[in-house]
């Protein structure tokens, strides 16, 4: 591809994407700031791409959305359970088995749905599709559930996810997805470093 045509995608996204994509930037930011305002900027970004990937026949992405706008309120409740003096999540380590645990999970959802997918609809790119639809939804439950490595799945996603969106054409999507790439790192970085520095203290 050439870079013309990549500037085009870019300047031929519809409205609607572009409103997507920065409020899922906004909410990865709030989220690596422990912030409870992220559900907020989530919420507008998950309802908007819910469309986006019907239209594009992405429709292991599209159910994935339309399972997070739930997420969002269930986010938000549990956060607001657990905040410090400051307004901040409290960050919880996790189990070694539970992250084995949802690693198996993932990879078995994904072999199902994907199957699903391939054989019942006309989806593209059946089980990658699936396995970021399967995956996501686990990063998206230790999130909500304040696990610190969350990020580490999040971060599995985005590399497969950017390929996606990029062979699919949704060009502000694949640098979005790119640019939630590098903060899903500096994100687990920050839990790390926050976590530790809690643990220290106590």
């Amino acid at each position: 591809m050439q870079w013309s045509e990549w500037l085009a995608g870019f300047a031929g996204a519809s409205p609607i994407e572009w409103i997507a994509t920065l409020s899922g930037f906004l909410s990865v930011f709030l989220i690596i700031k422990r912030s409870i305002w992220c559900f907020f900027f989530g919420f507008i970004q998950v309802s908007l791409y819910s469309w986006i990937f019907y239209d594009v026949k992405l429709y292991s992405d599209m159910l994935l959305h339309l399972i997070y706008v739930g997420f969002q309120v269930y986010g938000y409740w549990m956060w607001s359970k657990d905040l410090d003096n400051n307004g901040h999540v409290v960050i919880h380590h996790g189990r070694p088995a539970l992250y084995l645990q949802m690693t198996i999970i993932a990879i078995l959802a994904a072999l199902i749905l994907g199957w699903i997918m391939a054989t019942k609809t006309d989806a593209s790119l059946p089980y990658f599709d699936a396995f970021t639809t399967c995956t996501s939804l686990v990063a998206q439950w230790l999130m909500s559930h304040k696990k610190l490595f969350n990020w580490s799945f999040w971060i599995v996603v985005d590399v497969v996810a950017i390929w996606i969106y990029w062979h699919k054409g949704l060009y502000p999507t694949s640098a979005l997805y790119l640019c939630l790439l590098v903060m899903a790192s500096i994100g687990q970085y920050q839990w790390w470093r926050i976590y530790q520095k809690n643990t220290t203290m106590m």
